[in-house]
This record gives C-alpha cells, structure tokens and sequence, in this order.
C-alpha cells in the first residue's frame, strides 16, 4: 500500500512556536505562513439521502480486514479520484486537488478524501486491544473516509457522529462509506449517524446546540494534528465534547514535513493547557515514525 504526501502549502519555520503568541521553546517569532486564509466554514449537519442507493451506483470499493476486526468497505481511492469531476462538488475541492496535484490545501481542503496511513495504526491498535464500543457515543473528528466511525458502529456504539472539513468530502465519500457497509435504506443503524462538515469551532457551537447535547464516551482522530494554528480550536472541541470519563484516541506522525505540526509540538501544547494527561500507546520506528497516543482529562491530583 503506497502512500503520497503533498501539501499546498508555504514552507514554515522550524522554530515551533505556541500558536496563542507564546513561544514554545526560545527562538525568534515568526509570521505564521500556514493560518489559512478562507474564511471559517460555517458547519452544517448532512442528512442522509432518502434514496440511498443512488450513491453507490457503479461504485468500485474496496474492503479492509484487520485481525479480528469486521471488515469495513470503502470507495476505491483511484477510481474515485479518476470519477471526481463527475461528481457534485459545490466546494469545487475536487477539481482543484486534482489542477493543484495536492493533497491539502489550507483552509480550502483539508486531506479527507484519502485514507491516510495513521488510521490503519489506530485500527490495528482497536484489534489488539478489543475494543467493541458497546453503548457508547463515539465521534470521528476529521472522519474522512470514516472507517473509525464506522468500526465503532459495526462494534456496538449507540451513535456516532462523522465530521469532516468539506462538505463535499461528507457527501461524496463518508456517507457513501457508511453505506456500503450496510443496506442502511432501512436499516436502524442510520438512525445513530449524524454527518457534519465544517470548521472545528463552528461545529462545537452547532452539535452544544443540539437537545439533548452530547458529550461523547470515545473521540477518534487521525492526522489531524498537522497545523499548529488548529491547535487552541482542536483542544476547545476535545475538551467540551468529552464525556467527564472518556477517551480521545489521537492517530499522528512525529512531524509533518511543509506544514509543521507533529506530536511534540503538540504534546507540549497540552502539557501546558493543563487540561488533558496524554499517554503513549504506540510508536513506530520504521520510516516516518507515527504513533498512536490517548488523552483523558486529568484528575484533581494530576493538576
């Protein structure tokens, strides 16, 4: 399985830096090259369609099987992106992905329409220790394709919520997904999926919002660590949206070549938040080296 990384993005300094103003270590400041530049997308939450079949009209899948884990269908990634200026597209991500040669444009597109390699750590990590998720609320922060959502609904979650960035990520590749892995036109498992796209800060307003509000037992996510500007608007989500005993499960590489972000400069952030412990759960050393870490809040004696 081969894996490309490209980034429209400015070169950044290597001097990390916390992104409130404060620096982390001692350095020059710096401007910050990678705040992106479009305006905040507003969220919206996606109903599914009331003729689901339609979304998977010729479409090419392919399936995952890890262990013990069920086997979780997704849209093939090559023939999605060959299909992608035939699909609807309001964002217009696709065709200028596809034009830019990228696979993140800040601010713009944030990576959702590929299946990046971490969250096939996080999913060997679930196997290994038996996770089923059986009455919990789940959500998949940054979904993408959502195969950690949906393993979590195959597992016995009572609901899970998917969010990505794009819209057009939502409609066009995690709520197909969803579909495909089950015939969901009258299944009562549609009924414990919501589907969000839009910015983090955005999305917490809407979903605290919500009657009844929900805090969520298990938060996945995955590569979504890469900008240090998303840091304060990442931990505020975490923070508000988990359940008082829960766990955020966060899959990521050390560093992220072009944009800057990685799991030190981050680690340190929440160290100094002070809000969450975060604990290592597993670390690669071959190649560009991913981990797997969790976070819960601390207790009164950790403070």
């Amino acid at each position: 399985m081969s894996f490309c990384f490209n980034f429209d993005l400015p070169a950044q300094t290597t001097n990390p830096e916390d992104v409130d103003g404060n620096k982390l270590q001692n350095g020059k400041k710096d401007e910050d090259n990678t705040k992106p530049t479009e305006p905040v997308k507003e969220a919206k939450e996606h109903l599914p369609p009331s003729d689901p079949q339609f979304l998977l009209d010729d479409a090419v899948f392919e399936t995952v099987t890890i262990g013990t884990l069920p086997p979780l269908h997704f849209l093939n990634e090559t023939v999605f992106e060959k299909t992608a200026l035939e699909r609807e597209d309001g964002e217009k991500i696709l065709s200028r992905t596809a034009e830019q040669r990228s696979d993140l444009i800040s601010g713009v597109y944030e990576g959702g329409l590929k299946v990046w390699e971490c969250t096939y750590d996080l999913l060997e990590l679930i196997e290994k220790d038996g996770e089923t998720f059986g009455g919990k609320a789940v959500l998949d922060l940054g979904c993408g394709a959502g195969l950690l959502g949906i393993l979590a609904l195959k597992r016995g979650a009572t609901q899970v919520h998917f969010q990505d960035y794009n819209s057009t990520v939502v409609e066009q590749l995690t709520v197909p997904n969803v579909m495909l892995n089950w015939n969901l036109s009258q299944h009562p498992l549609l009924t414990k999926c919501h589907f969000f796209s839009g910015d983090w800060s955005t999305f917490l307003d809407l979903v605290l919002k919500m009657d009844p509000p929900t805090k969520f037992d298990i938060i996945f996510t995955s590569e979504t660590i890469y900008n240090t500007v998303y840091y304060p608007v990442l931990h505020e989500t975490l923070q508000k949206l988990l359940a008082p005993h829960g766990l955020v499960y966060l899959a990521t590489k050390s560093h992220y070549f072009g944009v800057g972000g990685g799991l030190h400069l981050f680690e340190t952030f929440v160290e100094e938040r002070g809000v969450f412990s975060l604990d290592h759960l597993w670390d690669g050393e071959e190649g560009l080296q991913r981990h797997v870490v969790v976070l819960r809040f601390k207790k009164p004696k950790d403070t």
